[in-house]
């Protein structure tokens, strides 16, 4: 019963004020995230307004008066070097050398051109002096009664002989040796010894000789 009671018109008595605490809540709520937007972005168009506005730099806390920095030392200017590339240096040489090359090529052919005139000079001379010096002589005249016939030579043909090579010994055993390996049968080893001597006997006439 007492369930049945609370659930009767008291509850419905109370339902209105619930909800209006709630919808009080509620706005108090977003009128504090109203606020807090505001105040944000307040904040931020500050920082903007305080970058935009430059700040001057405060004077240092140890002297009153701004202190003066020592500039320091300046350095003299740089004085450019005149560079000698060795490829200029070759250069020059080369062109030196290539004058040179052409003098001595132009008196050599000078040298050559006055030679040839001086010799032809004294060739010129020794003409002259021949000429100057020579006496013409008549030549005599053929003899037209006797003329010149032909003789058959008297001379015996030349009789040819066999000519004479000297063989080494060491050639004339080595070919010995050869023709005694080629003989295989006994009747040619039989001729062997008669051969040896007919050889040695030729070698030793023609040394005699």
């Amino acid at each position: 019963m007492s369930c049945n009671d609370m659930s009767g018109p008291s509850r419905l008595q109370h339902l209105p004020s619930s909800v209006e605490k709630a919808e009080a809540l509620y706005q108090q709520r977003g009128q504090l995230k109203e606020e807090q937007l505001m105040k944000k972005i307040q904040k931020l168009v500050g920082e903007e307004e305080k970058l935009r506005m430059p700040i001057a730099q405060g004077l240092p806390w140890t002297t009153d008066e701004p202190k003066c920095l020592i500039k320091p030392p300046m350095k003299k200017n740089t004085i450019p070097i005149d560079l000698k590339l060795h490829s200029d240096i070759r250069a020059m040489e080369r062109a030196r050398f290539a004058h040179q090359v052409a003098e001595k090529g132009r008196l050599i052919k000078q040298y050559k051109m006055e030679r040839e005139r001086q010799q032809k000079l004294e060739e010129e001379e020794e003409i002259k002096r021949l000429r100057k010096e020579l006496i013409p002589k008549a030549q005599l005249m053929p003899y037209f009664d006797r003329p010149f016939v032909p003789r058959r030579s008297e001379k015996q043909p030349t009789v040819p002989r066999e000519p004479k090579f000297c063989i080494p010994r060491h050639k004339t055993i080595k070919c010995c040796r050869m023709s005694c390996n080629d003989m295989s049968g006994p009747s040619q080893l039989q001729h062997l010894p008669s051969s040896i001597e007919k050889v040695e006997a030729l070698y030793k006439n023609r040394i005699l000789q």
